[in-house]
Formats: C-alpha cells, structure tokens, sequence
C-alpha cells in the first residue's frame, strides 16, 4: 500500500439531503481511514473533501456513486484539492 496521501473534492448530486448520505459517506470514510469532511450545500448536492492513500480514496470516491439505500445519485464531480485537511472525518453543518 501506498504511504502517499491523495486529496480530492467531491460534488454529488440527485436524491442526497435528508437520506442519510452525509452520515454513511462518514462510515464508509471512517472504515478507509480517510480524513475530511462532508456537508449539504444550499443547492441541494453534497460536498465531500477527502484525504487518504490513493487506493482508500478511489474506493470512497466509487462508493458515492451508491450511497445509502435511500439516496438516488445521478452525478458525482471529482476534482484534485490542495487545501489541508485536518485528521478525522466530520460532518459539518
């Protein structure tokens, strides 16, 4: 496994407020020991900043295309993200 740690901003978009998502995408980054954070936008996607090894960081990244059982994704964004990212993974308001 890699050492080298990836950083990445994430939009998804469709059914993703009020399903859940934003505390299943924190159980999924929390069992890839990945840190970052996930938060609702006010136009109705969510936003997800994540950190980790390349490998965890892929998986997390085709898991949002599932989401929780109730979530409906239509479109997922990644873009490269050079910003720090603290340790852990939170959700914030």
């Amino acid at each position: 496994m890699s050492a080298a740690k990836q950083t990445i901003r994430c939009l998804v978009a469709g059914r993703v407020q009020g399903v859940y998502y934003r505390a299943a995408t924190r159980a999924r980054a929390v069992e890839l020991a990945v840190d970052g954070s996930v938060r609702n936008l006010p136009d109705g996607r969510v936003e997800i900043v994540a950190a980790g090894t390349p490998e965890a960081i892929g998986e997390l990244a085709r898991w949002l295309w599932q989401g929780p059982p109730e979530a409906r994704v239509e479109q997922v964004w990644l873009e490269a993200w050079s910003e720090a990212v603290a340790g852990g993974f939170t959700i914030e308001r």
